[in-house]
């Protein structure tokens, strides 16, 4: 991923958070990625770690018009996904023909075959080594993630053996912002 790529991210980010008055705290640390697959309009995330502890973690996401996170799962982190802004479809993967999940507090048998779509203020609780992918069916979505520990380095399982959780970045500019991987 070029650092151009990821300066402009970054800047859209920030430019839709400042619109929608999500504030972030004093030094956050940021994550752009491509997946890997040298295409981040079509599979990219830009997060923002806003709380890293032991016990949880919360973090928010910029996620664009159909640019998606691929079909993944976590070994130990429960997380929420709480839509803030637009709409998120969450595609829920499995063997099985139906999945059980939490969405808005609720026990909800989603079909495997169908998005979840999630309008702003709208959750799903997603447990350990249920696979999922999302994207963004708005023009852009804003989207909140409460979890347990987070460990983007070692609880990231992609179907895809292509992809990886951190981009190889070539460097055509100057960094607008240090991501957190690199602060290693």
């Amino acid at each position: 991923m070029k650092r151009s790529e990821i300066n402009q991210a970054i800047q859209s980010a920030m430019k839709a958070f400042k619109t929608h008055h999500w504030f972030l705290p004093p030094n956050p640390k940021w994550d752009v990625t491509d997946f890997g697959l040298r295409d981040f309009a079509r599979s990219g995330l830009v997060s923002v770690n806003l709380a890293e502890e032991p016990e949880y973690c919360e973090k928010i996401m910029f996620v664009q018009k159909n640019q998606v996170t691929p079909d993944h799962y976590h070994a130990s982190k429960k997380e929420d996904i709480i839509c803030r802004f637009g709409q998120l479809a969450i595609q829920l993967i499995s063997d099985q023909a139906q999945v059980d999940v939490k969405i808005n507090g609720e026990i909800k048998t989603v079909p495997t075959d169908q998005e979840v779509v999630l309008h702003a203020g709208e959750r799903i609780t997603l447990t350990q080594h249920v696979r999922h992918a999302f994207w963004a069916l708005s023009d852009y979505a804003i989207v909140g993630e409460v979890s347990t520990a987070n460990d983007d380095a070692h609880d990231n399982f992609f179907n895809d053996q292509n992809v990886g959780r951190f981009s190889e970045i070539e460097e055509d500019e100057k960094p607008f912002i240090k991501l957190a991987s690199e602060s290693c």
